[in-house]
């Protein structure tokens, strides 16, 4: 595996971190007057006060807003065009992603909708969409109540379509967003399971990135540091969500997470998860990239032993002799977590649906099997599904 010397580096966001950060929407220079805040269908962002805190900033900041709250944990192409469409009748001329992944996500979504014709599909690159140029986008402020997706520092949003089954990540220059607030205290009321979901998706962001044949020096750093941070500091996280050192790191982690999917890329094992919740929208991402990892990590081990002893290395601070040292790092962390023993059957997966899984993963995100240290075969992705199942 040879880092890629030659690289550019283009993240125009605004990143504000920091506990109590979120204070700053008030006098930051905000990208319009009047926000279309998204949040998700759930009941959160209302009982912890987020929403409210947030429209009183927006106000201080002499903005109005209105509010769409109808986004699920695997957004929906039909809200995000439901979205945009009400977004163009209250000439609303930017976008607030508040909450986790799916929020912001869908919040890019919905900035491409609200200035382009058509179906969100028409601009999709891969599966049955076609790959229409994005010529402009509303601007889009992220508020992360998550530590997870690092969609805060990348332009990718992922959208399902429920009809197609297909769930595709897509993006461009135009998607990143133009402020980014990352307040850990926003983030002390998440549940152990779904800290540690939303953990483990920062941290194969990392490693993905960290063993991907486009990753460059500057992603190796991200990486490096993110699998480091997330080792140490996502077991106490779950264990005491009040932690907010703990909550703090994690948060950072994530956000360098998001950074490497900036500067390098996803691999296949992305593909695959998105394969199994485009088929059961109910599996968490995070819960199905846990599911296959010690598999589809195991499938790569001979092809890139430094690296795997490197990742090793940062998550243990001890010498690596072996590849399979990242592994069993790994496979400890998750333990730590207690989400090593997760089911795909407990979200009604079975076995006879993973062949059409390998090939919705080729049709969907075939481009993210490109960057893998070495080409998969269809047989080596099934191995990976079955050998998963639980």
């Amino acid at each position: 595996m040879n880092t890629n010397p030659v690289f550019s580096l283009y993240i125009p966001t605004r990143i504000v971190f920091g506990c109590g950060e979120i204070k700053r929407l008030a006098t930051e220079k905000l990208p319009g007057k009047k926000a279309l805040i998204v949040i998700s269908s759930g009941t959160s962002m209302k009982k912890y006060g987020y929403l409210d805190k947030v429209i009183e900033l927006l106000k201080e900041n002499e903005t109005e807003s209105v509010v769409f709250n109808k986004i699920l944990p695997n957004p929906t192409k039909k809200h995000v065009m439901e979205a945009a469409a009400l977004c163009k009748d209250e000439k609303c001329d930017f976008i607030v992603g508040l909450g986790g992944g799916s929020s912001i996500d869908s919040a890019k979504a919905i900035a491409v909708m609200a200035c382009n014709p058509g179906d969100y599909w028409d601009y999709i690159p891969a599966g049955t969409g076609k790959g229409r140029p994005v010529r402009k986008a509303l601007p889009v402020v992220a508020i992360s109540t998550t530590a997870g997706t690092g969609t805060e520092a990348d332009p990718w949003s992922v959208i399902t379509n429920e009809d197609t089954k297909e769930k595709i990540g897509f993006g461009s220059e135009l998607t990143y967003p133009a402020l980014s607030i990352i307040d850990p205290e926003l983030m002390l009321s998440i549940p152990p399971h779904l800290t540690a979901y939303q953990g483990f998706d920062a941290f194969f962001h990392a490693a993905e990135g960290f063993i991907a044949n486009c990753s460059t020096p500057i992603s190796d750093l991200y990486a490096l540091e993110a699998i480091r941070l997330l080792y140490k500091y996502l077991p106490v996280a779950v264990a005491d969500g009040r932690n907010i050192k703990a909550r703090a790191k994690v948060a950072w982690a994530s956000t360098l997470a998001g950074l490497v999917e900036s500067t390098s890329s996803c691999t296949s094992e992305h593909s695959m998860e998105h394969a199994m919740s485009a088929y059961y929208p109910q599996l968490p991402h995070g819960a199905g990239l846990i599911a296959i990892s010690e598999a589809y990590f195991e499938t790569f081990r001979n092809d890139c032993m430094k690296r795997y002893m490197k990742m090793a290395e940062v998550m243990t601070q001890l010498k690596s002799n072996r590849p399979s040292d990242f592994i069993d790092a790994l496979v400890r962390m998750q333990k730590e977590c207690k989400v090593h023993e997760l089911k795909l059957s407990d979200w009604g997966i079975k076995m006879e649906d993973f062949p059409k899984m390998v090939q919705n993963a080729r049709d969907t995100m075939g481009a993210l099997f490109t960057l893998d240290p070495r080409p998969l075969t269809d047989e080596e992705v099934l191995n990976i599904y079955q050998k998963s199942f639980k």
